[in-house]
């Protein structure tokens, strides 16, 4: 059994869950659930962020105190992943006194092993409280953050601490050449490969102008204490989640998965900042893209919004979750629409899955009374079952979500074609009761391969379809190991109510 510690970008504590949020979250919760399933010792972190300029005017705007609005945010935050099935370990907090004491260790760690990478600087610059960051020229259009152009850039003038990123291009150009899959997908890496060739600028660490946050743990010089900039607040809570009572997540992380709009903090200043203070640095990390609707970027600020709890009751969690991960490829920008959501239910889950499990199922009843076969001739469904079964497994592996979400799909029609070509019905109507066993015995098999690919993208659809199978344990226990080797025979099955029943539904708003 290995390690396996997942990591998501945490959320800015400072509206509501999004489309954006969810698409992350259940795509890390796929590839957790997919390591789960082949036996490793998963600990999944997710969070929220919730320091920084931007939430204290969040608050302000609602007459709360900070922590107060970001205790009520975090609530509704924790109650959509629980309705998304999202199977974290642990939900970190950046008020939390375990991180702001972790985040301090951590800046003292620096100051001991490289004690001129912090210096004191006056600064004057534009600042992004959309992104909390000062931006560069290169980032700003018509006088507007590219990321967030309905704010307007403060022009901020401050002496802070700063740190020298500058010393650390070095070491993250071979960092990023040595070990291309420190950051994927390639187009990520050449991205950030690109801001390197440009040079690097030191960047501030601490902040005077507000004061929620974690203190910076030295003064400057004129004996100020000041505010821990946010991202070296954020971006160490993947290594303070470790130092938490209970936690089991071990260092360094095997994954972290973010958006590509904030992959430069997590590859360029998370790990100048770990290399510094002599830890290890984490071994992957992917940059995502975007989900767009109607061709624009899902953002608060802008007004292009949809109501995601509406998107998940229009056909359930478990569709919702299925649809987001084979429609939006997992290395690149997506769509949402209601109508190509409809359409992939229908196909794919209502005539698709559905209606080969319902199928199947019925007929073991009708015919063998629910009790599967104890039948181990291989048919050409098995050959296509065990072919599909390595490939979706190399794809998953590859974080390929997408891809492996097609890859099932391959046999979901194979099966729905051989139950055609076999004509179970026939069979049994001829008395070809051998034919019969070995057609019902493959659909059996073939059930079982499907369930536990479909896990990870579908968990409680999944957990039901392996009851009615009545197979042995839980769906994600054992059903990689039975997949492998689905020896089926003598199972007691039952037929469920439609897994997803054909739409019944209003206009699409």
């Amino acid at each position: 059994m290995s390690s396996y510690f997942l990591t998501t970008a945490i959320d800015y504590a400072n509206g509501e869950p999004h489309l954006g949020h969810a698409f992350e979250k259940i795509g890390a919760d796929c590839i957790a659930r997919w390591h789960r399933l082949k036996g490793d010792d998963v600990w999944f972190l997710v969070g929220m962020d919730e320091h920084g300029q931007k939430v204290a005017q969040a608050a302000a705007t609602e007459q709360l105190s900070p922590q107060a609005y970001t205790d009520l945010i975090a609530a509704r935050f924790e109650a959509m992943w629980n309705r998304l099935g999202i199977s974290r370990d642990q939900f970190i907090r950046t008020t939390a006194s375990e991180h702001k004491a972790g985040v301090q260790e951590l800046i003292e760690r620096i100051f001991e092993r490289n004690p001129d990478d912090f210096y004191e600087r006056a600064y004057e610059g534009l600042y992004c409280v959309g992104c909390e960051a000062f931006k560069q020229d290169g980032e700003i259009v018509d006088g507007k953050c590219v990321l967030h152009p309905t704010r307007t850039l403060e022009r901020v003038q401050e002496r802070n601490w700063f740190f020298r990123l500058s010393r650390y291009q070095d070491f993250l150009s071979d960092l990023l050449q040595r070990q291309p899959q420190f950051l994927q997908p390639e187009s990520r890496r050449n991205e950030i490969l690109g801001l390197l060739r440009q040079g690097l600028e030191d960047i501030s660490a601490s902040r005077s102008r507000f004061s929620w946050g974690v203190p910076f743990p030295r003064p400057i010089s004129t004996g100020e204490v000041q505010t821990t900039y946010v991202w070296f607040d954020a971006l160490p809570n993947y290594w303070t989640a470790t130092r938490f009572a209970g936690s089991r997540a071990p260092w360094p992380a095997q994954l972290h998965v973010i958006g590509k709009d904030i992959t430069r903090f997590h590859c360029v200043i998370w790990p100048a900042m770990l290399h510094a203070a002599g830890l290890p640095l984490p071994e992957r990390v992917w940059a995502h893209g975007f989900i767009y609707l109607g061709g624009e970027r899902f953002s608060k600020s802008a007004g292009v919004k949809l109501d995601l709890q509406e998107a998940v009751d229009r056909f359930g969690a478990d569709a919702f979750r299925y649809f987001l991960l084979r429609e939006v490829p997992w290395d690149a920008d997506g769509n949402f629409s209601w109508e190509r959501f409809e359409e992939r239910y229908v196909s794919d889950l209502a005539d698709g899955l559905g209606n080969l499990a319902s199928r199947s199922l019925a007929m073991l009843e009708k015919y063998r009374a629910g009790v599967v076969p104890i039948d181990e001739t291989r048919t050409p469904l098995d050959e296509t079952g065990e072919d599909v079964l390595a490939r979706f497994a190399t794809a998953m592996d590859a974080l390929d979500l997408r891809g492996a979400a097609e890859t099932t799909w391959e046999l979901v029609g194979r099966a729905n074609g051989y139950i055609v070509e076999t004509a179970p019905w026939a069979l049994a109507k001829a008395g070809r009761e051998a034919e019969l066993d070995a057609a019902l015995g493959a659909l059996a098999r073939c059930l079982a391969r499907l369930t536990a690919m479909v896990m990870p993208f579908m968990p409680t659809k999944a957990e039901t379809l392996w009851l009615h199978l009545g197979a042995p344990d839980g769906v994600q226990r054992r059903a990689w190991e039975i997949a492998t080797r689905p020896a089926v025979g003598g199972w007691r099955s039952s037929k469920p109510e439609s897994l997803f029943p054909r739409p019944q539904l209003p206009p699409a708003p």
